[in-house]
């Protein structure tokens, strides 16, 4: 199978360049669900983890393909082969640090510590390594241990215009000592007042210890702890109205003034530390174990407005803006209201102090407060407030690691993995604004019906007042516990190198409430019913190496993975009810790689084929009509990515090099999945096996082809620079789902305006390019090194470049255009200098 689909993938390739998109025309009206069209809107649910960007863990790769799309193509979200950080495995000392609840992962964990994680063995794609089985995407294992760092000290300070604006690090390593003790130390700072969006700031720590102390020449014991606690206000992202209003593409809509100073509601504070022991047991030159016990907990969450009884006040809200009013006489003068409000900058941005003025004047009466009959309390409840949705966590396991030479032919490897994970989830009070307190009920529940234990978010504790720092809305934890285990061998010969890997996990997750809620009170509270998985993984390659400097590269690899925890579940914050057909995720892959090598041209050609099967897509939406959120789940999601990679780095001279890269993929939706929409806050399924029409879409979000020419001169002085044009295009924005389903349509005539096109149609945006420079001198006085390094992005400052976006999952069929896209924009001009001191 493997075999013929390699045979015939250049043939795919070319085949699957212009596909049609999948069509309605053949639907009849029998077949027209009469499930009423919802009306949805975005969560911002979804958007409150920890930054998902890896791409600067590519920067160090040896590959210049690999090093460009991580760092030059890394700004506008770029994908290697258009995948998801949950397919590429990142390893800490060959500990696996993907988070357990979604299997991505965040930089963010020990962002900062540049020094100390500088020393990566990255293997990208399907390829062989003897510290896991990895994913599709390949594997990174940074290395850490103790006496793997060199000798010395170094500081470092950074000045920038990107997130944060300073930086100061700090590294010092003994290397082993006669005493065959090891330590290194490291930490940063990374600050700013406001970053390059208006209304964000950055406050940022970061540690590291590493120990190790060799015993004998066979044991040696190490020692790993680091961690980054994090704040910084985050950018938010707009319709191009809201742009065009503000007067600029980078427009926030999440920060305004409070007596005068700024302040932003969507703030990220994340603090997760690891603490690894490993034993290092080398029995002879040719076997090793190591063995590793690891331990990692802290705290996540991100704030949020909340509101009660009040206007939506984000001004960004579709009725705030003025397009909701113009070409409506009736409400002429609203719209003038609205242009006024957005002319002003103060207008345009949250309006704290009118928070404070409505909680201090909203007198209310709470009967039975606490759930204490007969009793009344009267104060000022919030109409508004400031949440923190949490994302605490505690996970402890244990890492095998067993490496064997045969003989001078064959190595094999194999690990086992074993952890158990608990992650807390539940909101806190943040800010009352003024308020006394804040009722915990269910305000989207509140008035659906004259039963007052519906509207109780926990029937334990019915009416209960809510204060700063107290849990309220929900509380569970996501139970999860993991169990994997990988062989590989490698088998070298004169002309053909090749590898099998074989891989075996068992995983099983339940949740468990810590509120009984009103509307659900059987299927909330306590343990829930665990799902379990058993999963495998095939993978394999060869190299035939036709002479010492051309090589011909075969992998390919089959696997199936556990549905994550979050998708798992249609509303985890409010009931343990699973998704139906919950299935594994199946994974084929392959692909084909010329490698040619020599002391003046490397590079690299690749072609790749990757189906992902029956995954399942899980979001949370506002619904107008109901006031209620609702949950849309698509099973049975299918999608195929496939294209090419090229990368060459050219030494046309002892002082001058050229590199070039170039990426042409086509990551689409592969299927016609079926889809569940359940409402927050009553058991009724909305729609049942709807079908979306998703087959030949394309998967949106980020540019799908990419290229960049560079050239950088080496003077035998000390000093280098270089510049890159850059390319990219093929960029398409997520599209809503629910937009290409028959219900979606069955009010309009196909060819009649607003026909299907402008329901149907996916927006590509337009392609550009920006231009990047580099430079640096380094001097050496005595035995002290001094290094002066500048970057600058985008220097043309192109402020333009929409590089992504999405449809809004809010839709209304009868108006089409009322909830129109939100777009990223590449930034302006941004430049880094770093000034590093070492000896």
């Amino acid at each position: 199978k493997y075999i013929t689909l390699l045979l015939l993938f250049p043939f795919l390739f070319i085949n699957s360049v212009y596909p049609q998109k999948d069509t309605l025309s053949v639907i009849s009206e029998k077949e027209v669900s009469s499930v009423p069209t919802i009306s949805i809107t975005a969560s911002e649910l979804a958007n409150d983890e920890e930054s998902q960007d890896i791409s600067g863990l590519l920067q160090s790769s040896r590959d210049i393909f690999v090093s460009t799309a991580g760092y030059t193509f890394g700004s506008t979200r770029f994908k290697i082969r258009g995948y998801n950080s949950e397919n590429t495995s990142i390893l800490i000392n060959g500990i696996s640090v993907n988070d357990m609840e979604t299997g991505r992962a965040y930089w963010s964990t020990w962002g900062g510590l540049n020094d100390a994680t500088r020393n990566k063995e990255i293997i990208t794609g399907i390829a062989d390594s003897r510290y896991a089985f990895g994913g599709v995407g390949g594997v990174t294992n940074i290395i850490t241990r103790a006496s793997s760092y060199r000798q010395g000290v170094k500081f470092t300070y950074s000045l920038c215009n990107r997130s944060y604006r300073d930086r100061i690090m700090f590294t010092a390593a003994t290397g082993l000592m006669e005493n065959n003790w090891a330590v290194t130390v490291s930490g940063s700072r990374r600050w700013a007042n406001e970053g390059y969006v208006e209304g964000t700031f950055y406050d940022a720590w970061a540690y590291f210890l590493s120990v190790e102390k060799k015993i004998n020449d066979k044991h040696s014991i190490g020692f790993i702890g680091f961690g980054a606690p994090s704040k910084r206000g985050k950018p938010g992202v707009s319709t191009q109205e809201a742009y065009d209003l503000a007067g600029t593409n980078y427009y926030n809509p999440y920060w305004g003034y409070q007596a005068g100073e700024k302040r932003n509601a969507r703030v990220n504070n994340y603090h997760k530390p690891w603490f690894i022991l490993s034993h290092y047991w080398d029995f002879n030159e040719k076997t090793s174990l190591t063995s590793s016990v690891f331990y990692s907990f802290g705290r996540g969450g991100s704030t949020a407005l909340n509101w009660y009884d009040a206007p939506d006040p984000r001004p960004d809200y579709y009725k705030n803006l003025p397009s909701y009013y113009y070409d409506d006489p009736e409400y002429i003068e609203e719209y003038q209201e609205a242009v006024n409000n957005w002319q002003t900058k103060e207008g345009r941005q949250l309006q704290w102090n009118d928070f404070y003025f409505a909680n201090r004047k909203n007198l209310y009466s709470v009967v039975n407060p606490n759930g204490v009959e007969g009793d009344t309390l009267i104060g000022n409840l919030a109409n508004y407030s400031v949440e923190e949705r949490r994302n605490d966590h505690k996970q402890i396991g244990l890492n095998l690691l067993f490496n064997k030479e045969l003989n001078e032919h064959i190595d094999i490897s194999s690990g086992l993995y074993l952890t158990e994970y608990k992650g807390f989830r539940y909101k806190e009070m943040n800010d009352l604004l003024g308020g006394e307190f804040w009722l915990d009920i269910d305000k989207f529940a509140d008035g659906v019906s004259i039963d007052p234990t519906l509207e109780q978010n926990d029937l334990n504790h019915p009416n209960r007042i809510i204060e700063v720092g107290d849990k309220f809305g929900y509380d569970y934890t996501a139970n999860i516990n993991k169990y994997k285990f990988f062989a590989q061998g490698d088998f070298t010969y004169n002309k053909i190198d090749f590898y099998l890997g074989l891989s075996l996990s068992a995983t099983n997750f339940w949740r468990t409430g810590h509120m009984r809620n009103g509307k659900f009170p059987e299927s909330s509270y306590g343990n829930s019913e665990k799902q379990i998985f058993n999963n495998y993984g095939f993978k394999g390659g060869l190299t035939y190496k036709i002479t010492g400097r051309n090589f011909i590269t075969v992998n390919t690899a089959y696997l199936t993975l556990p549905p994550s925890f979050r998708t798992a579940y249609i509303s985890p914050r409010t009931r343990d009810q699973v998704v139906d057909d919950l299935k594994s995720e199946k994974i084929l892959s392959g692909d084909i790689n010329y490698i040619f090598r020599s002391p003046i041209i490397k590079s690299r050609l690749t072609f790749y084929y990757t189906e992902f099967n029956d995954q399942t897509w899980s979001r949370s939406f506002y619904h107008d009509e109901l006031h209620s959120f609702v949950n849309y789940m698509m099973t049975s999601l299918d999608k195929r990515h496939i294209g090419t990679e090229i990368g060459i780095e050219a030494k046309i001279s002892p002082t001058v090099t050229l590199t070039g890269v170039f990426a042409k993929g086509e990551n689409i939706y592969n299927s016609r999945p079926k889809v569940t929409i359940a409402q927050d806050n009553d058991a009724e399924l909305l729609a049942e096996n709807r079908i979306v029409y998703l087959e030949n879409y394309k998967v949106g979000g980020m540019p799908q082809s990419a290229a960049s020419l560079g050239i950088k001169y080496n003077s035998p002085k000390y000093w280098y620079a270089g510049i890159n044009v850059n390319y990219f295009d093929d960029i398409y924005i997520d599209i809503n789902p629910d937009r290409r389903t028959a219900e979606a349509v069955a009010n309009y005539e196909p060819t009649y305006p607003p026909n299907w096109d402008e329901i149907l149609d996916q927006e590509k945006l337009s392609g550009d390019y920006t231009v990047d420079f580099f430079g640096g001198k380094s001097w050496k006085i005595n035995d002290y090194f001094i290094a002066l390094n500048l970057s600058a992005n985008n220097v043309l400052n192109n402020q333009d470049f929409a590089f992504g976006g999405f449809e809004q999952l809010r839709f209304d069929s009868e108006e089409t255009n009322k909830f129109p896209p939100k777009y990223f924009y590449l930034y302006g001009t941004t430049y880094y200098i770093n000034l590093s001191f070492r000896f």
